[in-house]
């Protein structure tokens, strides 16, 4: 600040001495200047990776990770980019400035917000939004009109493994994903890798999608999904699969675990499931899925030797368990031990017509339905747990219509990355690394 008083007299410094206070002050500036100059226009060939920054150094997301080598950051400051992003280099990080202010804005005219085809790729702390087909996309199919209508994107097209062998490597950090068309973050013939730390609703599928990949090799940890037609879904993803320490909370569905014989890698089967809640998933003001679910807290529709342990299921007005066939599959042998149900609706909704051996015990008064429970669905070891039977399920009404994925009111702002600008990057490679399901324990309630 400035005080204009009477003017003194300057005095005249010597221009030697001039220059070298201007340089005593300057230099750190120059430095730090130099030094994001260096960072920004170094070889990343075999040197040091290099950061891209947007819009500073490149007017668009895409040119920075067109621009970019194996290894280098594209760090993306605040602001609304209207663009769809491919990225296609290997062990690239995508990563904005603040997670709530540097956003992707599809303006409801552009299928995909960012779409990942390079192994071992990043994209972290940023906000995909109003897209008419996936928020975030990590796939090994590099078939663009694919990406858009059939196999990884909105249609039904069966995978040619041939032809589009897995994405290895991926990770999604504190991403937000809301009011897309189908899904937030769509991980699809994708192995070898994380979703952590991110949140997605208004979404007439899933908020988070892991699908077609044999061994899945993934982890899908800390993340919270509401407001969507289904919380997490899982199609056609088995083996070294881990859903650890989610909240799925005010959606239609909070989880469906399916096998589809339209699609490829079928049946679905070994996924672990610890340490999520499920909650009060009967939320008529989300988006209505193709099949009107509701009220569903976990659906199993012929998945196999699954395992879901020290969940918390609850406010599910349909169940918090339902077990059904799909396509011919039955729902066979998995093991649903050690949750917390809650009394209000059915604990164990069972349609399928052969109960191969699936284990129910020791997950609260919920009822059961139908009362009499095939042997085989008590085939826990120590023993028959008690169980009280119910003939029907309780009556739950009309399933309401759903939403708009237009309508859903955006989320506010989720915690970001800490020090995005200087963070290392961490690309997906190695990954998921030690996973240790027994690490998360029974949530609290209403987490």
């Amino acid at each position: 600040m400035y005080s204009f008083d009477r003017k003194r007299p300057a005095r005249r410094v010597p221009s030697r001495l001039l220059a070298a206070l201007l340089l005593l002050v300057l230099a750190p500036a120059c430095g730090r200047a130099a030094e994001d100059a260096a960072e920004d226009n170094a070889p990343s060939g075999g040197g040091s990776p290099v950061v891209r920054r947007v819009p500073a150094a490149y007017p668009s997301i895409q040119k920075a990770v067109d621009s970019a080598r194996p290894g280098d950051t594209v760090l993306v400051s605040s602001g609304v980019y209207r663009e769809s992003v491919t990225v296609r280099t290997e062990r690239l990080t995508l990563r904005g400035t603040s997670r709530s202010r540097t956003v992707v804005d599809g303006q409801f005219k552009r299928a995909n917000g960012v779409t990942v085809t390079g192994a071992g790729s990043v994209v972290e702390n940023l906000t995909v939004r109003n897209h008419l087909a996936n928020g975030l996309l990590f796939t090994g199919v590099t078939d663009e009109a694919l990406q858009g209508t059939g196999a990884g994107g909105s249609g039904y097209e069966r995978l040619d493994t041939g032809r589009f062998p897995p994405l290895r490597g991926f990770r999604a950090s504190y991403v937000t994903a809301h009011n897309n068309a189908l899904y937030g973050i769509y991980a699809f013939d994708s192995r070898n890798g994380v979703i952590e730390h991110s949140y997605a609703s208004g979404h007439s599928d899933s908020g988070i999608y892991v699908g077609q990949c044999r061994p899945c090799r993934t982890v899908v940890r800390d993340n919270t999904t509401e407001h969507n037609a289904v919380g997490v879904e899982v199609t056609n993803a088995s083996r070294a699969l881990y859903f650890l320490g989610n909240t799925a909370r005010r959606n239609r569905v909070g989880m469906t675990v399916l096998s589809d014989n339209l699609e490829s890698l079928g049946p679905q089967h070994r996924a672990v499931f610890a340490g999520n809640l499920i909650a009060d998933n009967n939320d008529d003001r989300s988006p209505e899925q193709a099949d009107g679910g509701f009220g569903v807290g976990v659906g199993v529709s012929g998945g196999r030797d699954n395992r879901f342990t020290r969940n918390r299921v609850e406010g599910n007005r349909a169940g918090a368990f339902v077990l059904r066939d799909e396509q011919g599959r039955p729902a066979v042998r998995n093991r649903i031990r050690h949750n917390a149900t809650d009394g209000g609706s059915p604990g164990l909704v069972l349609r399928t017509a052969r109960a191969g051996g699936n284990c129910y015990r020791d997950n609260g008064p919920g009822l059961t339905v139908p009362r009499t429970l095939p042997r085989t669905v008590t085939a826990c070891s120590g023993g028959d747990p008690a169980l009280r039977g119910s003939a029907r399920p309780p009556r739950t009404g009309p399933v309401p219509p759903g939403v708009s994925f237009r309508e859903v009111p955006a989320p506010p702002a989720q915690p970001g990355m800490r020090d995005p600008a200087h963070a290392k990057a961490r690309p997906a490679t190695g990954l998921p690394g030690a996973v240790e399901p027994g690490s998360y324990p029974l949530p609290e309630p209403g987490r």
